[in-house]
């Protein structure tokens, strides 16, 4: 069988790949394994949050049966602003990760104000709104939501919160 001189520069390809692919093969499970850790041991927790009842006292009455569906933001507040009046339909928890934020009740008049690394429990169908202090505010929020629900309901006349 004649060699065709077309085929030359394709096996040449070829013979220099398999040292490269041997290697690979070889070397591979070693340098894959490198990236593991070497230890195993149980992490470190704080419970930053664990409640039954929002913030102003009002209790968690009863939860979906329905699928779950978590949803997780970085809410950002410029410093001096009040986010407008709205509602959650599900249980959230957040955590001030930059500044500080007051929650005021509408309805009940009760404010309380969470500075950075303390975490708290939102209302659930109580309008309510956010404020930031002296400096922007940065809140980590975590919804248990279900799938088609919107985490944050305007209140009547309201822009949305987010």
């Amino acid at each position: 069988m004649a060699c065709n001189n077309d085929d030359r520069p394709e096996r040449e390809k070829m013979h220099r790949s398999v040292p490269v692919l041997t290697a690979c093969l070889a070397f591979g499970p070693v340098l894959a394994t490198s990236t593991h850790a070497q230890v195993v041991a149980s992490g470190h927790r704080d419970i930053l949050l664990q409640a039954t009842h929002s913030w102003n006292g009002a209790a968690y009455e009863k939860y979906p049966t329905t699928q779950p569906e978590l949803m997780m933001i970085r809410l950002t507040i410029p410093a001096h602003t009040a986010l407008p009046w709205h509602t959650h339909p599900v249980p959230n928890a957040g955590y001030v990760l930059q500044g500080q934020l007051t929650i005021h009740d509408r309805d009940s008049g009760k404010t309380e104000t969470f500075h950075q690394g303390e975490a708290f429990a939102e209302s659930v169908n109580d309008i309510h709104r956010g404020e930031s202090g002296d400096t922007q505010t940065v809140v980590l929020l975590t919804y248990a939501l279900t799938p088609g629900t919107q985490p944050s309901i305007p209140a009547k006349g309201e822009k949305p919160e987010y």
